[in-house]
């Protein structure tokens, strides 16, 4: 059931949302129908702007009574299209900011949708906590966005996804109805767990209005290296003596192919080569404790070590802050980086850990056999699992993004990671983008199952109707 979006449907909604909660205004629309890095482009009647949970349900009450579909959105910093409306009602929770609260005792904070990442960031470290999820769009990204994709970023190996770090959830569910699940519990067995089916459905059973988010003591001691690696499988002997040497203190382990270290270090400003010796490939370490300056003994350790046995071929120690913040630049840079060389084909996959340096290998050799001249910028979470794997175009040629050629190269790049049991979103989800290719890759039992799922909560699919299964 598709309702038709009148003018009388549009001026109940705008009764609901007051005269400051809705917008028409191409100006003001346009931002938020043009992905960042221009791929879809969306186009919407009209433009909601909640300012609390309330208005949020009844928005979404009148269009399930009507059947008319709704898109939600965050932030904007998706990269597969899902929070781009293609002629739905567009539903942002920019106005809903709040920092509800924040208990020391639960280690826990109440944060309304719309906040940012870097605000939420703020207001845990004001208090004498942190939270620790981090990745390079914090300022425009917001927590109901990184809770609908399960965002991962730099400290999965050492806390886990979105979805390790939320304790309950407030959220509109299809027919508009406000379940308050804001629990505070670490433990509770009491059968299905709601929140963990709404976290990386992207929109599609619900909108998120609010998080109950764990908290952790802030560390007294953090260091950070970059080391020069020959390869991915002496990056993937350093990760196993890192966690022998560091444990649980290791933070974050990210691996950059020398081209991405080249072009962070020619398209953004104020940075430099890492390392004077231009390895092929390098690895950003980070351990953090909560020992005052004992993090630098411990990764200093680990370099002594990895040299001793010939892991790495070159390393240094940041001396302090502002050289770390340098070092994560260039790793976070990485796809701003891109940027100028034009179009790129990009995959965001992840494999076992063991199976890491064999897919880059066999990728980069058989993409660059299929297509000839094409550069390949691998990087990422290496410590689990999880490869940026982006294809750019030759020196002095162009690669267009929506051709067959795109789609022979992604499959070809698919193919090999289905056959390493591996996953073609590890952290970005699937949106327009790759929902009909994971439904191909699903068993016909887990579709069945999903689709049962989402026919029990939203029956006329009036929520992000394109997205998922």
């Amino acid at each position: 059931m598709t309702g038709e979006i009148t003018p009388a449907f549009l001026d109940r909604l705008k009764v609901v949302l007051g005269d400051a909660g809705w917008s028409v205004d191409p100006a003001r629309l346009q931002p938020k129908l043009i992905e960042w890095r221009r791929r879809w482009t969306g186009t919407t009647p009209f433009l909601a702007l909640p300012k609390s949970a309330a208005e949020v349900a009844a928005v979404v009450r009148l269009c399930a009574q009507a059947g008319v579909p709704i898109t939600p959105q965050g932030g904007n910093t998706g990269l597969v299209g899902g929070q781009i409306p293609q002629g739905e009602i567009l539903l942002s929770t920019e106005r809903l900011r709040a920092i509800r609260d924040l208990d020391g005792l639960d280690d826990v904070m109440v944060v309304e949708a719309g906040a940012t990442l870097a605000a939420t960031h703020e207001a845990a470290l004001a208090a004498g906590r942190r939270f620790p999820l981090n990745l390079a769009s914090e300022g425009s990204a917001t927590i109901g966005g990184l809770i609908s994709t399960n965002a991962g970023g730099t400290a999965v190996l050492r806390y886990g996804n979105m979805r390790d770090l939320v304790l309950g959830l407030e959220v509109v569910l299809p027919n508009g109805d406000l379940w308050n699940g804001l629990k505070r519990l670490r433990k509770d067995n009491t059968g299905y767990d709601l929140k963990q089916l709404i976290i990386g459905a992207e929109g599609t059973l619900g909108v998120v209005t609010a998080a109950a988010l764990k908290l952790y003591p802030t560390l007294a001691s953090r260091a950070v290296a970059f080391v020069g690696v020959a390869s991915p499988r002496e990056a993937a002997e350093l990760l196993i003596l890192a966690k022998a040497v560091a444990g649980g203190e290791l933070e974050a382990f990210e691996l950059i192919a020398r081209l991405g270290v080249a072009l962070a270090v020619r398209h953004l400003p104020g940075l430099r080569e890492p390392l004077e010796s231009l390895p092929p490939w390098y690895v950003l370490i980070e351990i953090a404790n909560s020992r005052p300056r004992s993090a630098d003994a411990v990764l200093e350790g680990l370099l002594a070590r990895a040299l001793e046995n010939d892991i790495i071929l070159d390393g240094v120690l940041a001396q302090n802050d502002t050289q770390g913040r340098a070092f994560w630049a260039i790793r976070e840079g990485q796809s701003a980086a891109q940027l100028p060389e034009g179009p790129a084909w990009k995959h965001d996959i992840s494999v076992p850990l063991s199976r890491v340096p064999d897919f880059i290998a066999q990728a980069s050799r058989d993409l660059q056999v299929r297509f000839p001249g094409v550069r390949i910028d691998a990087f990422g979470h290496m410590g689990d699992g999880n490869i940026h794997f982006d294809v750019l175009a030759p020196i002095g040629g162009d690669l267009d993004r929506h051709s067959a050629a795109r789609d022979d190269g992604a499959r070809l790049v698919h193919d090999l990671v289905t056959a390493m049991q591996g996953s073609i979103s590890a952290e970005h989800g699937l949106g327009i983008m790759k929902t009909d290719e994971a439904e191909s890759l699903k068993s016909p039992i887990e579709i069945a199952a999903l689709r049962a799922i989402r026919a029990s909560l939203d029956p006329h699919r009036v929520m992000n109707p394109r997205v998922l299964f």
